[in-house]
């Protein structure tokens, strides 16, 4: 259990391999990595004025803490999918915090805010995946419970790049 993990890597610290620090506000104290992780998510400060920082993650990913350290906010819209870290599925967080969900296959968009400026930076950031030929082409049908076409985020995808088609909204590598 907790307490042989928690045993495990006392011994690591004590014997050099992991440091223990208080990282991540919210979780435990007990928050142990290797050295010098601590010390770059320390000097990672907040971005200049005006910027924000884009990170598309797997849904699955570990760096992904919503679903496992963090429950998923509540979605925009009257939607039945739910987010969940499904293989496959995507997370783009905006300034650490989820903006948009992209289900297993890209034809579904949930996201988590109104928020224009948050979601041109998250609809942005999964553009850039696309363009850098990261998940090859990006076909979204439906945004927030809606046809991609006549949704809130459609407009935000074609600034993008996206192309209408006939069954939503398309960006290829």
């Amino acid at each position: 259990g907790f307490a042989g993990v928690y045993k495990v890597l006392r011994a690591m610290e004590e014997s050099g391999r992991c440091r223990r620090g208080y990282v991540v506000e919210g979780l435990g104290a007990a928050q142990f990595a290797v050295p010098g992780a601590i010390d770059r998510l320390r000097a990672v400060g907040q971005p200049a004025d005006g910027i924000t920082a884009t990170v598309v993650l797997a849904a699955t990913d570990p760096a992904q803490p919503y679903g496992a350290a963090l429950p998923w906010p509540s979605t925009i819209g009257e939607v039945r999918h739910r987010p969940g870290r499904k293989a496959g599925a995507l997370a783009v967080l905006v300034d650490g915090a989820v903006v948009l969900y992209v289900e297993r296959g890209g034809r579904s968009l949930l996201s988590f805010t109104e928020d224009t400026s948050r979601l041109r930076a998250a609809v942005s950031g999964l553009a850039g995946a696309v363009a850098q030929g990261w998940l090859g082409s990006l076909s979204v049908e439906r945004a927030d419970g809606e046809a991609a076409l006549g949704s809130a985020l459609a407009e935000l995808l074609r600034d993008a790049g996206f192309r209408a088609t006939p069954r939503g909204l398309r960006l290829r590598a």
